[in-house]
Parts: structure tokens; C-alpha cells; sequence
């Protein structure tokens, strides 16, 4: 939205508010026009709770399958706007706040914007080239200088022949045959 239109909005949603507040008012009455506004701003919080609800559990699947979800989000922030619109008073706001509401209004408002939104991602914080578990690609130690290893890449070395036979846990590299035996200290341990 243009900066333009901001203080535009500002001036003409409070007077149409005001507008709709008298005719409805000189309609059905003071107290049922104060009625209505506060089960629309009930409705729109159980709204607001189901979808949000729904919704994060959406996020969440995408997430869990390495998907971004973009479309998600943006229902998410549309869900939360029309909650927004459904607790401030006001049948204008109130008419908003329930359009967004419906899945299929939020997805054609999605289809307008998509195209304007670009997504970047982050990278996860390691440093290049380093793998995520802390260990260079080289085999080295990582940049915080913890090395992660697996389950093959650790033995207990209890040879009373070994240098290493003080029953210390060791680091040793495997061979490249499956099988054979390592040896050979690891950073001085």
C-alpha cells in the first residue's frame, strides 16, 4: 500500500464507522447496536483461534517437509489482520475483518500479491565449509571446535599392548576396509 493512501484511510474508515454507528443505531436502538459489536468482536476471537490453529499446524507440516510456506504465512498474516479488524469496533472494520476470514477471499488476495513477494532464505549459521555437525569438509574440527562423531568413528581401546591402555576413551580414524582396525591418536587425546 502507498504511504499516500495511509492517511487517507486514517480519515475516512473512522468516518464511516461513525456513518454506519448512526444509521444502524436509528434503526435497531443503542444498546443492540453495542450488542452486535460485541458478539462480532466474540466471534472474531473464536475465529481467530480455530483458523490460527489450523493454520500453524499447516506451517508446521511444510516446515517438517522442507517446503517454505509462503502462501501459509500470508494466510496467517491475513488471519490476524481480520482478527484485528474483528476486536476494533465497528461494523466497516467488522465487514473486513470477517471477508478475510474466508479461505477463498484470502486466497485470491494471496494470487494478487504473490507475485510482488520475494522469499530469501538464510543460511543456517555455519560458516562455508562446514558441515552441520560442526566437522570441516576437510575432516578437521569446525569452526567452534567441536568435532561430531559417529557411532564407527569412536572406540574404547582396552589392548594392554596399545600406547592407549589406560582404558581412556580415543579417538581413532576407521580404515578405509571395512572391518579393519584403527589406530593412530586423534588430536593428542
Amino acid at each position: 500500500m502507498r504511504f499516500s493512501l495511509i492517511p487517507f484511510l486514517l480519515l475516512i474508515v473512522p468516518m464511516a464507522e461513525i456513518a454506519v454507528f448512526v444509521v444502524i443505531g436509528g434503526q435497531i436502538g443503542v444498546w443492540a447496536t453495542l450488542g452486535m459489536v460485541l458478539l462480532t468482536a466474540i466471534i472474531g476471537t473464536l475465529l481467530l483461534r480455530w483458523q490460527g490453529i489450523g493454520l500453524f499446524n499447516r506451517i508446521n507440516q511444510e516446515m517438517r517437509a522442507n517446503r517454505i510456506p509462503g502462501r501459509d504465512l500470508v494466510h496467517g498474516v491475513m488471519i490476524l489482520i481480520a482478527g484485528v479488524l474483528l476486536l476494533t469496533p465497528g461494523f466497516v472494520t467488522d465487514t473486513l475483518g470477517f471477508l478475510l476470514f474466508v479461505p477463498a477471499v484470502r486466497d485470491f488476495l494471496w494470487r494478487s500479491v504473490k507475485d510482488r513477494i520475494v522469499v530469501t532464505t538464510m543460511a543456517s549459521g555455519f560458516e562455508a565449509g562446514t558441515r552441520a555437525s560442526g566437522m570441516a569438509a576437510d575432516g578437521g574440527m569446525g569452526p567452534d571446535g567441536v568435532v561430531d562423531l559417529d557411532q564407527d568413528e569412536f572406540r574404547r581401546h582396552t589392548d594392554a599392548s596399545s600406547p592407549w591402555s589406560d582404558d581412556r576413551d580415543r579417538l581413532s580414524k576407521p580404515d578405509k576396509e571395512p572391518g579393519a582396525q584403527g589406530g593412530g591418536r586423534a588430536n593428542g587425546l
